[in-house]
């Protein structure tokens, strides 16, 4: 039988708000994969939902809407940013950006046609853009935040870049902004998939997995479990203890 020695009263408030803490973050971590798993399942049924206007899109403040969006306008087709080393069916490659102009709007949007690989033995040779149209064309696709920027080492080549297409190691709106000298939507446009297009358009959203919210959740709990056991471990009588007291 363990024979636990008489516990201070700090050492049991703390084991109670550690294990307290512990759970409800586990239980949060929980929530959040939950809640991933919507955000997910609408972002995989944006793509066949109706089609709405931009104004409609943006005017929308549900988060993680993930609205279908026909907009006509012109592609600046001379201006075209490379998101490089993107990866897309173990080929490596770059997604290629262009600023669109709407027709009803001042702001730019930037539009993502998609996944292009690079080319060559060596895979260092960037690939060729196929022809942009000079004319209005109308896009569909779904708005969407930009994609995240994952570390950031060595800061984003875009201010040294002068000649077009720009090369980027991640999109942020507010240099790309810069760069265009002009208003730019806080989203893009994912464009939707099209069989006769030379872009591999396969889109993931931008959120973590629910399973890696749940493995936090198990390490959450497992602290808790931690606690507990610690908590015995440390106010456990040894045997010789508790022979030594017998005697006596």
């Amino acid at each position: 039988m363990i024979r636990l020695r008489r516990p201070s009263v700090f050492a049991v408030l703390l084991t109670i708000f550690g294990v307290a803490v512990f759970c409800a973050l586990g239980a949060w971590q929980l929530e959040r994969a939950a809640y991933k798993e919507t955000v997910l399942a609408r972002f995989h049924n944006a793509a066949g939902a109706p089609l709405v206007s931009l104004a409609d899109a943006r005017a929308d403040r549900e988060p993680d809407a993930y609205p279908h969006v026909k907009v006509t306008g012109n592609l600046e087709g001379n201006r075209v940013y490379l998101l490089d080393d993107q990866m897309r069916a173990g080929r490596l490659g770059v997604m290629v950006f262009v600023p669109f102009k709407p027709d009803d709007s001042a702001r730019v949007l930037l539009v993502n046609l998609g996944f292009l690989a690079r080319m060559g033995p060596d895979t260092t040779t960037l690939p060729d853009i196929p022809p942009i149209p000079g004319h209005a064309v109308t896009l569909e696709g779904i708005y969407a935040p930009p994609p995240l920027p994952g570390l950031k080492l060595g800061g984003n080549p875009l201010p040294r870049e002068k000649t077009w297409p720009k090369l980027v190691t991640f999109i942020d709106l507010h240099q790309i902004a810069a760069d265009l000298g002009a208003a730019v939507y806080p989203h893009v446009l994912l464009t939707d998939p099209d069989p006769h297009s030379a872009y591999i358009r396969s889109w993931t959203a931008n959120v973590m997995l629910p399973a890696r919210h749940r493995a936090y959740a198990l390490q959450w709990f497992t602290f808790a479990i931690a606690a507990i056991v610690m908590f015995f471990v440390l106010h456990r009588v040894n045997r010789d203890d508790a022979s030594s007291e017998t005697k006596e």
